[in-house]
């Protein structure tokens, strides 16, 4: 498998660093970018602003309780933009709310993970996916 580029999408610092340390203990090969907020979310998978010349990532983890723009917005967003809707989207959630879940599902994300993250389930689900 090629390296995987992930666009973790989270504003929790503590989380961030998990995930990195996690990813950095695992067997896949990873670049992580990370974005704070769903405003950077959206510049980065848009290439907007300061995210130019940023490469698209394969793949986006994606928290639903972020400033600017909700996860469910950015989920949205980029389900209605022609070359970004295929983009594998893993939702990052505390929740178990059924409402979230079914927009989530709604929006077509392609699963979910609780949090805090189980490194062996993230990793089982990102290699279920077909792009991987």
């Amino acid at each position: 498998m090629k390296e995987l580029h992930i666009l973790l999408v989270e504003d929790n610092e503590g989380d961030v660093i998990l995930t990195l340390d996690a990813f950095e203990e695992s067997e896949i090969k990873t670049k992580i970018s990370v974005a704070k907020n769903g405003k950077d979310a959206l510049d980065f998978l848009f290439k907007r602003e300061s995210f130019k010349d940023v490469e698209k990532p394969d793949l986006v983890l994606l928290d639903l309780n972020i400033p600017i723009f909700s996860g469910m917005e950015v989920l949205k967003e980029v389900r209605q933009h022609p070359i970004l809707k295929k983009m594998p989207i893993i939702i990052l959630t505390t929740s178990s709310n059924p409402i979230e879940i079914n927009k989530a599902n709604e929006y077509q994300a392609n699963n979910f993970v609780t949090k805090p993250i189980d490194m062996t389930e993230i990793l089982k689900t990102i290699l279920s996916l077909e792009e991987f």
